[in-house]
């Protein structure tokens, strides 16, 4: 067993090593990881900011000289808010949320849609029926608008209802991909060969299938984060993200709602530049992926 085990991990890292060197070749797949590399180490940091001094505290934090929008200066190098607040602290711990909700709700998505697809595509019939209509009842109604609708209706949200959403209504793309694959691996003799062997139907799912739809499961991870950061954004602009969370979102919401839209540029800039730069560096991460995953596309 350790044996196998070692096995295991040394071929994970040739493998890995040789994607890597794929990878690198492609020069936007690492300006999109440049630009990732750039904001994570913005979320890192923003926990030390109010350590600096208390007025950097995003939320609650004031500078006792101001009490309202401010152009930037050497205290505040974006300047602050309506409220005194200083925007760089906000521009940065923004950054940790949009990792979260970005993040967080990708990955439950691809979740859902990698067990539904492999449990679709592996059992068919039905099952394969049942699921696959569920997807496409999904697929065919306006994701946002419905979004706003729940939204609207459970009244103000925290960012994890916000995460729950996303991720219930954007499984069925990854799902109906994985089955598509699915329904030709179930063909292969690797599984036959564990069939004959004794192993059940959810062994042979998770444990002889699954391993080999994964890559494919987490390119379109790295395609929902940009959904997600867009869609939390679209939410908080129109007043039904979270009010007591500083996301960039948020920000634009409160730029906008006190009349500083085309008063105060450095204010309503950074977060809608962070906005679009980060959800860029996520897509292209994920075109590099594709061609890292897809040897077809390396040819062009």
């Amino acid at each position: 067993m350790e044996e196998k085990g070692n096995k295991r991990i040394n071929l994970f890292k040739q493998e890995f090593k040789a994607n890597w060197e794929i990878f690198k070749k492609n020069k936007l797949g690492i300006f999109g990881l440049g630009l990732l590399i750039f904001f994570g180490i913005m979320a890192l940091i923003s926990p030390v900011m109010p350590l600096i001094n208390e007025m950097y505290q995003p939320m609650t934090g004031v500078d006792p000289d101001i009490f309202w929008s401010n152009s930037p200066s050497k205290i505040h190098p974006l300047g602050t808010d309506f409220m005194g607040r200083d925007i760089l602290s906000q521009l940065m711990h923004g950054a940790q949320i949009a990792f979260c909700i970005g993040i967080t709700a990708a990955l439950a998505g691809a979740l859902i849609g990698t067990v539904i697809g492999l449990l679709a595509g592996y059992f068919g019939k039905g099952i394969d029926t049942l699921l696959m209509r569920i997807a496409d009842i999904i697929l065919t109604l306006p994701s946002l608008p419905l979004i706003i609708i729940i939204a609207a209706a459970l009244g103000k949200q925290s960012i994890w209802i916000i995460i729950v959403i996303i991720a219930l209504l954007g499984w069925p793309s990854t799902a109906r991909v994985i089955r598509a694959c699915v329904l030709s691996l179930k063909m292969r003799p690797f599984v036959d060969a564990a069939r004959i062997a004794g192993a059940s139907d959810l062994r042979i799912i998770f444990c002889h299938i699954a391993p080999n739809v994964l890559p494919l499961s987490f390119l379109y991870m790295t395609f929902g984060v940009s959904g997600a950061i867009l869609t939390e954004a679209g939410l908080s602009f129109i007043g039904l993200g979270d009010p007591s969370v500083v996301s960039w979102g948020m920000m634009l919401q409160w730029c906008f709602t006190t009349g500083h839209t085309f008063k105060a540029p450095y204010w309503i800039l950074p977060p809608g530049l962070c906005i679009s730069m980060l959800t860029f560096a996520f897509y292209l991460i994920g075109r590099a992926l594709d061609e890292v995953i897809n040897p077809r596309l390396r040819e062009k």
